[in-house]
């Protein structure tokens, strides 16, 4: 195997540890309004995800930066065609990232809401505008003999695409659910085991027809395994869910989105974006990749620092691995009275 099939792999497992993780924080964000019905409730579902969001972003810079230094032709190429869902993106994370800190601030209830709508919008738009990109990118775009890309903003809302994103909103909503059942207690528990349950009968049905679509267009034996395996797995999550084993439903959910990213990955091999304008201009693992000489420089830098990484990582959710509830949130600090006013 080449270096750059291995550093093709590679970015497939950093955008499936990606989605894996970040998936529930977008999940929790998007169903801030719909759970958390008083504020300590809020409160609850923020702090399972306090402690992790920020690390959980790491995976996607380590898979922009390994895209950028491995394969120099498909981060320009995909910069050039997606600028604007990308930029939407690192706006709605940036947004998104301001909010945590920025919501207990000041003791309002105004000031908090505000923030709170900046949470879910920050989460929503990424988990949908990851699947259209990813569905775009599969299905192919319109690139020239050079590489760019020669269509319009409006080439990339296909039917195609935009179930993608369908599919990886309703997926993560589902994550989110399942995790925040896995580490609540009393009511938020309840309810979002509940919740569950519903989104994920709808999930079922956008991830069916999205995986379908990619087999037949895209697809050969080996996605038929990882796509029916994705499609067992949230099958299963939902009747451990149904049966109060939260535990395996999220273990479920993140074996489905694993080997759903996976089958996108298989199908996208060798190219790594398919040209709809000719066949010779798509970009390939072998005429995207940069030097064999850099490619192994940054396998050396992998396997050195990687260990480390994942090490710190586990450790972090080892640490904050225990259920929250309502009976864990201090009492708000009162209003401090400034002199003068």
């Amino acid at each position: 195997m080449n270096l750059h099939d291995v550093w093709f792999l590679l970015i497939a497992v950093l955008w499936s540890g990606y989605f894996l993780l970040e998936g529930f924080d977008f999940g929790v964000g998007m169903l801030l309004p719909v759970l958390g019905r008083t504020e300590v409730t809020r409160r609850v579902m923020l702090n399972t995800i306090g402690p992790v969001w920020d690390g959980n972003e790491v995976w996607l810079l380590v898979a922009g930066g390994a895209t950028f230094a491995a394969f120099p032709e498909w981060y320009a190429s995909l910069f050039s065609g997606f600028y604007l869902p990308l930029l939407l993106i690192l706006v709605a994370l940036i947004v998104r990232g301001v909010a945590f800190e920025y919501r207990g601030k000041i003791d309002s209830d105004r000031w908090r809401r505000n923030w709170d709508r900046a949470i879910v919008a920050g989460s929503l738009v990424p988990a949908l505008l990851w699947g259209v990109a990813f569905g775009n990118i599969v299905r192919g775009v319109k690139l020239n003999a050079q590489h760019l890309y020669v269509g319009s903003f409006f080439d990339l809302l296909n039917p195609y695409a935009l179930l993608g994103g369908v599919t990886t909103l309703a997926l993560f909503t589902t994550h989110g659910a399942v995790f925040l059942a896995l580490k609540t207690t009393g009511e938020v528990r309840g309810r979002a085991r509940a919740l569950a349950g519903r989104v994920g009968a709808v999930t079922v049905l956008a991830a069916g027809g999205f995986l379908l679509w990619t087999q037949l267009a895209h697809g050969d034996a080996v996605t038929a395994v990882t796509a029916l395996v994705a499609a067992l797995a949230l099958v299963a999550a939902l009747l451990a869910n149904r049966a109060a084993r939260e535990g395996w439903a999220f273990l479920a959910t993140a074996v489905t989105i694993v080997a759903a990213t996976a089958t996108l990955f298989l199908a996208l091999y060798p190219d790594v974006l398919p040209s709809t304008v000719d066949k010779a201009f798509s970009l390939t693992v072998s005429n995207a990749s940069s030097t064999p000489y850099t490619l192994k420089i940054m396998t050396w830098v992998a396997v050195a620092f990687t260990p480390i990484v994942l090490l710190y990582q586990g450790w972090t959710y080892w640490v904050f691995r225990k259920r929250l509830g309502t009976e864990h949130i201090p009492a708000a600090s009162p209003t401090p009275v400034v002199p003068g006013r």
